[in-house]
């Protein structure tokens, strides 16, 4: 925590910017940010943890409506002034009760893991690609692509659809180069309207903090032009869904050097992928706790309909079906991206609570590394079109199929308690059952159109 010296000196800094009002954002279960605002003067007591909240008003932190209040800390390394509105500075907190951090806040949680890589003499750097699709809402409540030329069946790259949504594309860059992430690259995506925004990895902490404010900065450009943001993993049931695709690796924390680095064409590296063991090991706790990681990573019901082969479209959907890894191959589940020095999850989706998945995938990734746990020979054909016969003959087994079939592997884990703690583990397992039977008692339009007149 900051001495008073510090705050007082923050607090003038961020005066002297024109800022106004301090809001501390810490997230639910979800990933939803939630918050109060505080006028400048009495960022002091904020930072004291002065804000109190009713936790029970709130998914996933695990209250009762008789319990004490849970109060939030907010982040003081981690400020950003929000570019559209310069009197508010953002800040990411952390949620505690009676004056301790408090185990059901997900951000808290990455914090205790990060502990634990340290202790090692582990550093966790973490880069997520944040893609989103660009929509207008119809009357009726429809979702459609606001351009209605944009209609190729495989739009990836297309540059008429780039230029078409230039004007938000250079909103969000521009304010993601402000704010100092060092945006590398953006595209027009594999569905229509659908973009990626790729900014420079960070330690991981810094990288969620920042995905969550992408999705709250994204959707709020998007608003401004009467159109929607949606990082929703699957809007659409014939277009691409919607990745966030962790790219993980250690630093050492003395050197700051990359402990995943190994040279390609060093003869002692069993694959060629210039990964280190370290690395490789990292990668078997991944897929060790692979089928429980992936309710993290993929953590609703319209999660699954992401992760098929194709589904309605005429090609393949670029999404994991398998708890697999390879190389520089998009049809595993992890893979080792050209060059190597890094693992890339691509379970991961837009609806992530990226401290809630970092969190497991760190905690997966060190045990690897304690029990040097051997992730087995990678794959680098084309997954999506080998028979059963040859994925059980190479030990490959299926991702959850269902958002049901997800929570069940996560409960089922105990490294999943051993990480979180009973209480978290619960709270995550409550709400995500809710979600499915809520879901699964759901009459739709498709079941109506279909058996209404047949039976």
């Amino acid at each position: 925590m900051k001495s008073a010296a510090q705050i007082a000196e923050i607090k003038q800094a961020l005066m002297a910017k024109g800022v106004e009002y301090c809001m501390g954002a810490y997230v639910d279960i979800h990933g939803v940010p939630k918050g109060k605002v505080v006028p400048i003067g009495h960022l002091d007591q904020m930072a004291q943890g002065s804000e109190r909240y009713t936790g029970y008003a709130l998914d996933g932190l695990g209250q009762s409506p008789h319990e004490d209040e849970l109060t939030s800390v907010p982040d003081l390394d981690h400020i950003i002034q929000l570019p559209w509105e310069p009197k508010i500075a953002w800040m990411p907190a952390d949620n505690h009760f009676q004056g301790e951090p408090y185990a059901l806040s997900t951000r808290v949680a990455l914090q205790n893991v990060i502990k634990q890589a340290n202790a090692l003499g582990f550093g966790f750097n973490l880069g997520i690609e944040c893609e989103i699709y660009l929509l207008k809402r119809e009357q009726d409540g429809r979702l459609v692509v606001p351009e209605p030329d944009n209609k190729l069946n495989k739009p990836c790259y297309d540059l008429q659809g780039f230029v078409d949504q230039f004007g938000w594309l250079d909103e969000v860059s521009s304010t993601i180069n402000a704010l100092g992430w060092d945006l590398y690259s953006l595209d027009h995506e594999d569905g229509n309207s659908q973009y990626e925004f790729d900014f420079n990895y960070a330690d991981a902490l810094t990288t969620c903090d920042r995905f969550i404010f992408f999705r709250f900065m994204a959707k709020h450009y998007a608003k401004q032009r009467g159109l929607i943001a949606t990082t929703m993993p699957k809007p659409f049931a014939d277009k691409t869904g919607t990745g966030a695709h962790f790219n993980m690796s250690l630093y050492d924390i003395n050197t700051g050097a990359n402990v995943f680095k190994r040279d390609a064409s060093s003869a002692d590296d069993p694959w060629g992928l210039g990964l280190s063991d370290t690395g490789y090991h990292f990668i078997g706790g991944l897929l060790k706790h692979g089928r429980a990681l992936c309710a993290a990573f993929a953590p609703t019901v319209n999660s699954y309909k992401r992760l098929v082969r194709q589904g309605a479209m005429s090609y393949f959907s670029w999404a994991p079906v398998f708890n697999s890894w390879g190389s520089n191959n998009r049809t595993n589940a992890v893979r080792v991206p050209a060059g190597g020095g890094r693992c890339e999850s691509r379970n991961a989706d837009g609806a992530v609570n990226p401290y809630l998945a970092a969190t497991l995938a760190l905690a997966a990734g060190l045990e690897g590394i304690r029990e040097k746990i051997d992730p087995r020979q990678p794959n680098e054909d084309n997954l999506y079109a080998i028979s059963e016969a040859e994925r059980r003959a190479r030990g490959i087994d299926f991702l959850p199929q269902n958002l049901l079939e997800a929570v069940e592997a996560f409960d089922a884990d105990p490294f999943v308690a051993a990480t979180l703690g009973e209480a978290l583990k619960k709270e995550f397992i409550h709400y995500k059952l809710q979600e499915w039977n809520s879901y699964h008692l759901h009459v739709s339009q498709w079941e109506i159109d279909r058996y209404s007149t047949i039976f």
